[in-house]
């Protein structure tokens, strides 16, 4: 298992992060990691979701939401090809800090067989990914 995870300070509330991270249509205006994100965000229901990470070409894959909590987060579950060669599970955090700022966590639970041979790629182009997004996010 490999864990990844960010988090950034945003001065913003809980609703104001969640309302801008809920907004898919608007991804491809302002997301350089996620560029599209079909699908309602409701627990059990597939979505689709087309990422673009530094240094690697895009993909378009199929996850399961498997938690929504409004204002404070949600995650998706997803593999590539078929469950344990390699799976993820996506998560957006947000954390109200009771001073006006937030602090938003952006990362994944990886497991499977291939993960071993992916760590360098999954620290550096995903690990950036999540940073710029998160960036992007604050502004």
């Amino acid at each position: 298992m490999k864990e990844l995870r960010t988090e950034i300070k945003i001065n913003a509330s809980p609703e104001k992060i969640w309302k801008v991270l809920t907004d898919f249509e608007k991804y491809p205006q302002w997301n350089p990691m996620i560029k599209s994100f079909k699908g309602n965000l409701e627990e059990g229901q597939k979505v689709t979701v087309k990422l673009e990470q530094p240094g690697s070409s895009g993909m378009t894959f199929k996850p399961t939401i498997t938690k929504v909590v409004a204002n404070h987060q949600f995650r998706w579950q997803g593999h590539l090809f078929f469950p344990g060669l390699f799976d993820g599970e996506h998560l957006f955090e947000i954390k109200d800090n009771k001073d006006g700022t937030c602090t938003f966590i952006h990362g994944e639970n990886f497991k499977g067989i291939l993960i071993p041979l992916s760590k360098k790629m999954l620290e550096n182009n995903t690990r950036r990914g999540f940073e710029m997004m998160n960036e992007k996010l604050r502004e």
